[in-house]
């Protein structure tokens, strides 16, 4: 159940402090309050629940707070908890009427927070921030290029052109890696054989002093897997015998779970052992498949029993050659960024950029004038489709390069300032990334589902455009604080006005 007319919404001159005293109006949080369409975000919450059925939910601006709150500050759910219970700030930031030292919520309530702020609700929501923020304080939209009309804009059914291309687009898209160990076919088997180890001691629990256990040879198994996993280089016979091994040792023990599934003890497992059991089954099936094919890789590849839905993602780094997470695609306007696609699948982000041109159609009426991408975006099919909508794609033409003469050699050089200074503009999301996995969470990501890993990722972004929003208007606060200070500087009638701050920090 939800409550709509929630008391707990409150303006801020009557956030009440035991203490004495006001918040400061100017304080950060304060701010970033300002800048979140609660209301807006309240009305996609509270359709989840029902009206007058179950215990009342937590607002959506504790909710969707919370996790802005745990984001920004980049801590665990437990201390977030605790930050919120000693900052009256933090308290405000999520609509409380005053200060308390009481826990707003139970800390483990952040992991529903997660699941019922899906990754659509959360890009509708990103998509707000940005729009008001851009409408509201025009010094936060910095535009990335003049408006220019281009002769090849597509012409519509009734014969009216289109509005001209306006702005720059950059695309990219990255990996975010899970946190989980780094997987070898080996350590996975034998965890693998762990598991249905405890699947059978609990099927024997009705029988303990009734009937023998079914054996497992675990210590055997154990001892096999240490003898190659303790070395420090073993040659690949070595492996490719011990995976063998476990595979037998695995195949034993699911013959017995079958056998004991049959004599109705299924209903002996908890929920988290009886997905343990499916993801085991799946396991074995792509592990002996590719043992005996002799090959390293399967659609669909499990990496991870406890997180079945990670796939690895091949990057072709030099830090890293493969990495283990989601890949999504991002698109940066004006410095905001925006997740257009999540997927916990490898794929090839080329075919994403007619949809991220479309939505940045959709937000703002046109066009852009030109899309800054890599190498791999630059397919025949793209060019054709940026080239029907008089949208410039970044980097040199298809072909062999043009011969220099003394007719083009201007039109040349011209052209290659123009890829040289997209290649620069681009480097723009390349920080982006940076800031999201060195300074936020992207770099690591603690969720175990699939849902709250995608709402995190999702949140990552927000909280990076909201800081974009409050640098911009705290160093447009202390321009002016600055021009204050300077005039009361020329305008002061004792010399000792003239030791007045000239610069402040933004």
């Amino acid at each position: 159940m939800y409550r709509k007319d929630d008391p707990n919404q409150m303006e801020f001159q009557n956030f009440y402090l035991p203490f004495g005293g006001r918040l400061d109006g100017e304080n950060r949080w304060v701010i970033l309050a300002k800048q979140i369409p609660w209301q807006r975000i309240e009305q996609e919450y509270s359709a989840l629940f029902s009206q007058d059925e179950g215990c009342p939910a937590k607002a959506a601006r504790v909710g969707f707070g919370a996790l802005i709150i745990k984001e920004r500050l980049g801590v665990t759910d437990r201390e977030t908890v605790e930050q919120i219970c000693e900052n009256p700030y933090l308290q405000y930031f999520l609509g409380f009427s005053g200060f308390s030292t009481e826990p707003p919520f139970h800390h483990t309530m952040m992991t529903h927070f997660r699941k019922r702020f899906s990754k659509e609700i959360l890009a509708d929501i990103n998509e707000w921030i940005v729009a008001d923020a851009m409408e509201q304080n025009p010094e936060v939209a910095v535009e990335s290029s003049k408006p220019e009309n281009s002769s090849d804009a597509p012409q519509d059914s009734d014969d009216e052109a289109l509005p001209p291309n306006n702005g720059k687009m950059i695309l990219d898209a990255t990996c975010t890696p899970a946190d989980i160990a780094y997987p070898t076919d080996l350590k996975l088997l034998n965890e693998a054989r762990e598991k249905t180890e405890e699947i059978i001691d609990a099927f024997h629990v009705p029988d303990i002093g009734k009937k023998r256990k079914p054996r497992t040879y675990r210590r055997v198994a154990r001892k096999s897997y240490l003898a190659v996993a303790k070395q420090k280089k073993p040659g690949y016979k070595k492996i490719h015998k011990a995976i063998g091994r476990q595979l037998h040792f695995l195949k034993r023990n699911l013959q017995t779970i079958e056998t004991m599934v049959e004599q109705g003890r299924l209903r002996l497992l908890g929920k988290r052992k009886y997905r343990n059991l499916q993801v085991v089954q799946e396991l074995y099936r792509q592990q002996l498949w590719m043992y005996e094919e002799g090959i390293h890789s399967s659609p669909n590849r499990i990496v991870s029993i406890s997180q079945p839905h990670v796939r690895p993602i091949v990057r072709g780094k030099a830090r890293s050659n493969v990495e283990f997470g989601a890949k999504i695609s991002v698109s940066m306007i004006n410095g905001f960024g925006y997740v257009d696609r999540i997927n916990w699948e490898s794929y090839n982000e080329s075919g994403d950029l007619t949809m991220q041109i479309e939505k940045y159609f959709r937000r703002f009426g046109c066009y852009p004038v030109a899309v800054l991408a890599d190498k791999i975006y630059r397919t025949r099919e793209n060019r054709n489709y940026c080239k029907e909508r008089g949208i410039r794609l970044s980097g040199p033409p298809l072909g062999r390069p043009k011969k220099i003469t003394e007719m083009n050699a201007a039109d040349l050089k011209k052209e290659k300032q123009i890829h040289y200074q997209d290649e620069l503009d681009r480097n723009a999301i390349e920080g982006k990334f940076g800031q999201g996995k060195r300074r936020f969470t992207l770099g690591l990501i603690m969720a175990k589902l699939a849902q709250t890993s995608e709402a995190v990722i999702s949140i990552s972004f927000i909280v990076m455009n909201l800081e974009k929003i409050l640098s911009v208007l705290l160093s447009f606060l202390a321009y002016h604080y600055q021009t204050y200070c300077q005039a009361q500087h020329a305008n002061a009638p004792d010399a000792r006005n003239r030791f007045l701050p000239l610069q402040i920090a933004a």
